[in-house]
């Protein structure tokens, strides 16, 4: 298995950035053929989403739908301030697997993969493992 780190620093409170092209670059460096990638963010404010990407109103919408559907107001607990970031990135999930065939990412027309920054600005980091066929 071959790992891979990408650094992302996202320069809003709550933004999706586009990883589609790292993650592929990363697949290319490291001689990835046919298998496996699996992309995981180690962050609990922060999550990965795989979604259309040829319109940048379609991550809009899913930030202001979550921003909709986890109120700030809430009476939270937990003391930081950042609750609704742990449960925005919950609702996600922390880690996409998308199949690698002959070197490419194997993705839909319109897919393309994102990073879910929900607790920024800050600098981030994602892991690809790549798993060769068998």
């Amino acid at each position: 298995m071959s790992t891979v780190t990408i650094n992302i620093k996202t320069d809003a409170q709550e933004q999706f950035v586009d990883i589609t092209d790292r993650v592929q670059q990363a697949i290319k460096e490291i001689g990835a053929v046919d298998g496996v990638c699996t992309i995981f963010s180690p962050h609990t404010t922060a999550g990965l989403t795989i979604n259309e990407h040829a319109d940048p109103a379609v991550a809009h919408d899913i930030i202001s739908f979550l921003h909709d559907a986890v109120s700030e107001d809430r009476a939270w607990t937990h003391a930081e301030g950042n609750s609704p970031a742990h449960v925005k990135a919950s609702l996600l999930g922390s880690s996409v697997v998308v199949v690698v065939k002959r070197g490419r990412l194997y993705l839909g027309t319109w897919q393309g993969i994102f990073f879910c920054e929900f607790d920024g600005p800050r600098t981030r980091r994602v892991w690809l493992a790549f798993t060769p066929s068998a």
